[in-house]
């Protein structure tokens, strides 16, 4: 091979070098405009919090509504209150307490959609 074979080959290779960049770099581009154009950034920080207020209104279920509840729970211990029907035993302590969670739960998130979605309201035709 002589120098211009080699020379040749070189500037193909930098060109298919180039051209593989351009695509990726097109791939990122797009990727980004998706995560823009969907706000997949904002859904992500909105799950993260979500979970993270859920176990902070489970903790304050467990730990301060519950142990209020507690003395009018039978045998005083709402973990455990169970209510046996024949063969069947039903643990409604736990139930219960996973109700006032979604209760609270449910009343936050309207709270707050009712305040974003208030600025949306579209009049009747």
């Amino acid at each position: 091979m002589d120098r211009k074979e080699v020379l040749e080959k070189i500037k193909k290779r930098v060109k298919n070098r180039e051209a593989i960049k351009d695509k990726s770099i097109g791939i990122f581009k797009e990727f980004a405009d998706f995560l823009k154009e969907y706000k997949v950034v904002g859904l992500a920080v909105a799950f993260i919090i979500g979970a993270a207020s859920t176990s902070l209104v489970k903790s304050l279920v467990n730990n301060i509504i519950m142990p209020m509840i507690t003395p009018f729970v039978p045998e005083g211990a709402w973990r455990t209150a169970k209510l046996t029907m024949g063969p069947f035993i039903l643990g409604w302590g736990e139930f219960l307490s996973e109700l006032i969670n979604f209760l609270i739960i449910a009343a936050v998130v309207f709270i707050i959609a009712k305040a974003i979605l208030k600025e949306q309201k579209v009049a009747k035709k």
